[in-house]
């Protein structure tokens, strides 16, 4: 079975480079956008890790424990409001 198609209008010069990109490579129109597109998304993600990871870790609490003792904290928080009222 085959995926769904998607048509896309390109200018003239870029579907002429395409064009050109295929023989030159052997491979088909379908399969250069396919690298094309996974190579963009590769690229959009580390860009997006980049911009900010000069922040991760760096706001930390300090506790090295929360990831496994947040419920512990949360009940703690629920039972401190239920004894305020």
């Amino acid at each position: 079975m085959y995926d769904p198609i998607t048509t896309v209008r390109l200018p003239a010069d870029t579907r002429n480079k395409l064009l050109a990109l295929s023989k030159i490579k052997g491979k088909t129109k379908s399969d250069i956008i396919k690298e094309s597109l996974e190579m963009y998304y590769e690229h959009e993600e580390t860009a997006s890790y980049s911009i900010g990871e000069s922040f991760f870790g760096r706001y930390g609490s300090g506790d090295k424990d929360r990831a496994t003792t947040y419920k512990e904290r949360i009940k703690q928080k629920l039972s401190d409001k239920m004894s305020e009222k």
